[in-house]
């Protein structure tokens, strides 16, 4: 392995890794918006095949059926990395999936090999952290990737007015839409709504009262919350706490624990 590998670190550019075993080979995989990136790959027929693809950032929630998985490795990236890891700006990846190949050329169909090859997590994550590290170092990190990510920190936090978050990064409404479309993938405006989302979804593992979760996750009020659960998700919250079962996954630390 060479010396920039050796220094690099899986965990400065991604924030979660879950390894998955459908049952008997039929998954339900979904995706909710959430102004993220993710590189996927999977072992198909048995471990004759594979690939490894891309899914950009969702505008819309994905619902989709997948035969013949094996296994898969799904590895969500911190917002505001894709661009310099992948090589295009992610605006270009916004509610697609593009093998891998398609970005790198042909290192990305060799890493899809070298993966195949792999026989344990611990494994396929030292192959991932090379291949990404090369690409980390021979690409240019834009200065409006650093920008967006320090507004993502603002909007996940406490901070719910774009405007606002504008004025304390000192740039222009404008300028901060420009920075999120070029890494993040989507406006910061529904960003925003996305954390939002993403907060009612987690407070509904625990609880049903659901005039007590649109308070607590940011909306004027129940309504707003069935309102955003429509337009993103396209089910009210309760038909949404009521879909089929979804990829099962463990995280990366237990998954390397027992493998």
């Amino acid at each position: 392995m060479d010396s920039a590998a050796l220094t690099f670190s899986l965990s400065r550019f991604v924030e979660d890794v879950r390894a998955v075993v459908p049952a008997a080979g039929h998954a339900r995989h979904e995706r909710l918006p959430d102004g993220r990136t993710t590189l996927v790959f999977r072992v198909l027929e048995e471990g004759r095949k594979g690939d490894v693809c891309v899914a950009g950032p969702r505008t819309r929630a994905l619902f989709k059926n997948a035969p013949g998985v094996a296994r898969a490795v799904i590895v969500q990236f911190k917002p505001g990395w894709s661009a310099p890891l992948l090589g295009v700006a992610a605006n270009a990846l916004t509610d697609r999936i593009v093998p891998l190949e398609d970005l790198w050329g042909r290192p990305g169909g060799d890493l899809c090999l070298e993966l195949l090859a792999a026989r344990r997590l611990p494994e396929v994550l030292e192959r991932l952290s090379h291949a990404l590290a090369l690409r980390a170092h021979a690409t240019f990190e834009p200065t409006s990737a650093r920008l967006a990510r320090r507004a993502v920190r603002l909007l996940e936090g406490d901070e719910v007015r774009v405007e606002s978050v504008a004025k304390q990064l000192g740039v222009t409404s404008r300028h901060l839409r420009r920075a999120f479309a070029e890494n993040i993938g989507i406006g910061p405006k529904d960003f925003a709504r996305t954390v939002r989302l993403q907060r009612a979804v987690r407070m509904a593992a625990t609880s049903k009262d659901w005039g007590g979760i649109a308070a607590d996750a940011g909306y004027y009020d129940q309504a707003h919350l069935i309102s955003d659960f429509r337009e993103f998700v396209g089910l009210t919250p309760g038909a949404f706490l009521k879909r089929p079962g979804v990829w099962p996954g463990t995280g990366a630390a237990q998954a390397a624990a027992d493998s």
